[in-house]
């Protein structure tokens, strides 16, 4: 495999996407969250906050590539295995692998039968591409409270799952300022002004 595979593109992150077998539907979700965590991580360059934008944008690209074979809670693990089959950057394979709410503990893992690691985010750009995530349902911006009712629904209110996605908003959203990011049409604005799509 080529060395620039590694760290492809956007258009060559679509195209693995597509290569994978990723429906429409969820390319459409990665390029929106893509879209968001790239504007999240532009914010805080914004603030000389070190954060590898780049990385950022094709992690977030790539960060449900799994789904091309489950929409389970698996397609982290499995997203993780296509990555490294394709020889990508560890980093991205981390930003996939850690993408899930805001994060499942190795213990959760085991119980879920997932292998017996953390799928907690730790660097910024995955925790970036995990706030990202909960906040873009389909391809559509959502407020963070809509993301907690669907987890406590799903998962039962006392879920640790819930504190740590409020966690991880709380620290995104320190970073770079609650009141920035709850213009969506603002975002959207910036986002079309960024053509991060060239390459």
């Amino acid at each position: 495999m080529k060395a620039d595979r590694r760290i492809p593109s956007p258009r060559e992150a679509v195209k693995i996407l597509q290569e994978s077998g990723c429906s429409p539907n969820v390319i459409r979700h990665c390029k929106a969250v893509a879209r968001l965590a790239t504007k999240i991580a532009l914010k805080c360059k914004d603030e000389k906050i070190n954060v590898d934008v780049r990385m950022v944008h094709i992690g977030a690209l790539l960060h449900d590539i799994g789904r091309s074979k489950t929409h389970s809670v698996h397609h982290v693990a499995i997203g993780a295995e296509i990555a490294r089959s394709l020889n990508l950057h560890p980093s991205i394979i981390s930003i996939i692998e850690r993408h899930v709410g805001g994060g499942i503990t190795a213990d959760e893992a085991e119980k879920m039968g997932l292998p017996n690691r953390s799928y907690v985010p730790e660097t910024l750009e995955e925790k970036i591409v995990a706030y990202a995530d909960k906040l873009v349902e389909g391809s559509r911006r959502v407020p963070v409270e809509r993301t907690l009712e669907k987890l406590k629904e799903e998962l039962g209110a006392d879920h640790p799952s819930i504190r740590r996605v409020r966690d991880l908003y709380n620290e995104i959203s320190t970073l770079i300022g609650e009141e920035e990011m709850e213009d969506s049409s603002q975002i959207r604005d910036d986002i079309a002004s960024t053509n991060l799509n060239k390459r």
